[in-house]
């Protein structure tokens, strides 16, 4: 107890562990030595390569059809884990998972992801769109260096959009999504959907998300909060808004 767990995590055999380590905790920058060779071992040993030896030639694991309903072996929660371990978004093989969840998860009408392929439309379908299924794509496109896609940045705009934070307290909205997914968006906030849409959020450097929160100081986005403790409300909810908008405008 109480000893540095640092030469423990830099020693073992994991090589995302290994990466994580120089790159997060010590601070190492991204052109070091140490971690470039980490960032390369993730792509060629262990858990990485494996994922990707199973993806078929369209992009997808499972087939087009099964993204998300293949738990947990379909594309969505491939690129999740992917994204997690830390693989490189410019390796061809999980470009084409990105660009396959991109073609047929996002809803082509408000930029969210749908549990349902629009099989004839093409794209995800409008009416299944859910609030921690965008959470979750979105932070794993941007991790795997698509943040600036304007495809990414359409699912951004429907987090700071559509997202709701509230306990229940106060009328609820209504509408498109609101009236379609009870589980998600009944009287309570999924507080699955809301931690995916922070965690989505969170993946933006501090340093953008602020230099353009200070330009919007008022904010530009209705996000759905508890009205009770008013006062300590007022103060976060008037932060969070803030930090939704500048991500929107990224």
């Amino acid at each position: 107890m109480g000893a540095d767990p640092i030469p423990w995590l830099l020693e073992g055999d994991d090589p995302s562990v290994r990466y994580f380590t120089l790159s997060e905790l010590l601070g190492a920058e991204p052109d070091n030595p140490d971690v470039v060779a980490a960032r390369r071992a993730i792509m060629s040993h262990g858990t990485v390569p494996r994922i990707l030896a199973a993806q078929a030639g369209n992009g997808h694991w499972e087939g087009a059809d099964y993204y998300y309903a293949a738990k947990y072996r379909g594309t969505v929660w491939q690129l999740i884990i992917l994204a997690a371990l830390g693989a490189d978004g410019a390796d061809e093989r999980v470009r084409a998972g990105c660009e396959a969840i991109l073609r047929d998860a996002q809803d082509t009408e408000s930029g969210g992801f749908a549990v349902g392929r629009a099989k004839k439309a093409g794209g995800g379908l409008h009416s299944s769109v859910i609030p921690c299924l965008t959470g979750n794509l979105v932070w794993s496109l941007i991790r795997l260096g698509m943040r600036d896609d304007p495809r990414v940045q359409r699912g951004i705009e429907w987090i700071t959009t559509c997202q709701r934070f509230d306990d229940s307290v106060g009328e609820a909205p209504t509408g498109w999504p609101y009236d379609r997914w009870e589980m998600c968006w009944g009287r309570h906030t999924c507080h699955m959907g809301a931690v995916k849409a922070l965690k989505a959020l969170a993946a933006i450097p501090p340093e953008r998300a602020l230099a353009r929160g200070r330009a919007h100081a008022r904010p530009r986005r209705r996000v759905h909060a508890s009205p009770s403790r008013p006062q300590t409300q007022s103060r976060s909810r008037a932060g969070l808004q803030a930090g939704l908008a500048a991500a929107s405008d990224r």
